[in-house]
């Protein structure tokens, strides 16, 4: 069963978890993913590059029906002033969870709506704690769930945010990838 939204919907993004996330909400769409450059100055506090991201990838929509409602999001996992991206490979991610272990960190959603030519954006942000970590239960997480498509090297559903994660402010769904509760009201406001 599906919620009765009014407007065409449009996930562009190719994140299996948002779209998971968006199809649980209830809601139905399509989901079109385009390339978009995402590099961004260095001179940017994280909570604006995850802004800027999202309003670039919506930018690469505008083409579209303005009566379709597009969705774009970017998450950013920060620690300190550092921002910590997709690791490229094993090494790259056993550094960045070796530097989140013990830790609180920031977990930042940009999200953009475009609808009928306007951009709506906002951020929302998670605080997030590890316990001390393992060398091997690092080697064994990233043997296992291989989380090279993850900002910060994981996924706060599998295996490490089981057994790793000792506490949560802020949404669980943000850390996911999305907020929902706060982009189904963002989306139930579009008229």
């Amino acid at each position: 069963m599906s919620l009765n939204y009014k407007h065409p919907l449009v996930l562009a993004s190719g994140s299996p978890r948002r779209q998971q996330l968006l199809a649980e909400a209830g809601f139905e769409f399509e989901v079109l993913v385009r390339p978009v450059d995402e590099i961004i100055p260095d001179d940017l506090h994280p909570r604006a590059v995850a802004v800027l991201i999202s309003e670039n990838k919506a930018k690469a929509y505008t083409d579209l029906p303005s009566e379709k409602v597009i969705v774009t999001a970017d998450t950013v996992v920060v620690v300190g002033e550092k921002i910590l991206g997709k690791p490229a490979d094993s090494a790259e991610a056993r550094a960045m969870l070796l530097l989140l272990s013990g830790k609180t960190h920031q977990v930042m959603t940009g999200v953009t709506l475009l609808h009928e030519g306007k951009f709506k954006s906002f951020v929302e942000e998670s605080q997030v704690t590890f316990r001390e970590l393992t060398e091997a239960e690092i080697a064994y997480y990233i043997n296992r769930d291989r989380p090279f498509d993850k900002a910060g090297a994981y996924g706060i559903q599998e295996w490490i945010g089981m057994v790793g994660i000792t506490r949560i402010e802020g949404d669980y769904y943000n850390v996911m990838g999305l907020p929902m509760s706060r982009l189904y009201q963002e989306l139930m406001a579009i008229a």
